[in-house]
């Protein structure tokens, strides 16, 4: 699988710029890729303004999402401040080519910046199969959460989409590594960069790590698509020699 990783500065809540920015980003592109990967709340940043930026799943971005995964042949991801039955959601898409959507709702809110207190936890793991390909949705503070990740599911692909701060690059660096070796699974984070209005500084790190916590795409710094290659049969020939996963603890999460 060809993926695509798009990291970029975003414009404060300014959804029209965001979706004009990415659109150029992806219209650089210019070999054939499977999958394109947006950060968290790339529409608008990483606000606590839910009421003033939300879109239902009827609105502008989605549509734009639709279309890009359309015109690439590509599915395309990333979340986006979404209102559905009087809550808000910090909700990752999953857009397929033809149209059809899968998503998952942020398990785990970032309650240092109260985002607890502005939109509702989701309840759900969410596995999205595309291409032959398990993939697992996961939100920026849910990296420093190992048991809902844990790869119980026989996943392929562990992806995570975020606004992460510079003052803990260390730690997104790490937990994404830690994640892939102890799933066994390819492991990819796309982050922003730039400052927030909260004066928060993004230096990015996206990147890319297989099963065994090597990196196919070292953390990157600078604006641009950077473009990875997963090869999954190389990743089951692993698992079968170093087979972790059938020893793992049996666990129930209650939510």
């Amino acid at each position: 699988m060809k993926i695509a990783l798009i990291q970029s500065d975003l414009h404060w809540e300014n959804t029209l710029e965001n979706r004009k920015n990415f659109e150029s980003e992806i219209n650089s592109i210019d070999s054939e890729v499977n999958l394109i990967v947006l950060p968290e709340m790339f529409s608008t940043g990483f606000t606590m303004n839910a009421a003033a930026v939300a879109e239902t799943m009827q609105g502008e971005t989605i549509l734009w999402m639709k279309e890009v995964a359309k015109q690439k042949n590509a599915a395309v991801t990333g979340s986006l401040v979404i209102s559905e039955n009087g809550k808000f959601y910090n909700r990752m898409l999953f857009v397929f080519p033809s149209g059809e959507i899968q998503h998952y709702n942020k398990r785990h809110l970032f309650t240092l910046a109260g985002e607890d207190q502005f939109y509702t936890a989701g309840t759900e793991k969410v596995i999205v199969q595309y291409l032959d390909w398990k993939i697992c949705l996961q939100v920026c503070y849910d990296l420093r959460f190992p048991v809902f990740a844990r790869n119980t599911e026989n996943y392929d692909l562990l992806l995570y989409v975020a606004n992460w701060p510079k003052i803990r690059t260390n730690a997104w660096d790490a937990l994404l590594k830690a994640r892939a070796i102890e799933n066994l699974s390819y492991t990819i984070g796309v982050n922003r960069l730039g400052v927030d209005a909260n004066n928060y500084e993004h230096i990015g790190h996206s990147q890319a790590v297989d099963f065994l916590g090597n990196y196919i795409l070292e953390p990157q710094e600078k604006n641009g698509v950077f473009i990875v290659e997963l090869d999954k049969n190389t990743m089951y020939e692993t698992r079968k020699k170093l087979d972790f996963l059938s020893d793992q603890d049996e666990f129930e999460i209650k939510i």
